[in-house]
């Protein structure tokens, strides 16, 4: 679910559509976790019931799982490694592949750290 903070964080040494393809896998992904939880869902609501309770858990799931795992983190890694090239830019004078590598590394650490917080406040 976490692919497209990978490839974000990848952003300043890969090419773009590799980012976006980590989009892509982290699409898959929610909409996975969409459709078990309506599977989930119709196996345990009464028949008259279902539609109803399999609608609210497969979109329930996909809005969160989207804002969560994807549109949020994936926005806070870019912001955070975009503001870091550039402080790294005007603060050394690393050669650009160093100063894109070390972004790199500062957006894969943070992704632990940010998935808690993001999740509580989604």
């Amino acid at each position: 679910g976490y692919a497209n903070e990978v490839g974000e964080a990848f952003r300043a040494l890969v090419p773009a559509a590799l980012v976006w393809a980590s989009y892509g896998v982290a699409t898959a992904y929610v909409s996975a976790d969409a459709v078990d939880k309506g599977r989930k869902a119709a196996a345990a609501a009464p028949a008259d019931e279902r539609p109803a309770r399999v609608g609210v858990a497969v979109v329930d799931t996909f809005v969160w799982q989207g804002l969560a795992s994807v549109a949020i983190p994936g926005f806070t890694i870019n912001r955070l490694c975009a503001a870091s090239l550039l402080a790294l830019r005007s603060l050394t004078r690393w050669p650009l592949p160093v100063r894109r590598w070390a972004t790199t590394a500062l957006g894969l650490s943070a992704i632990p750290v940010i998935v808690k917080p993001i999740d509580r406040q989604v």
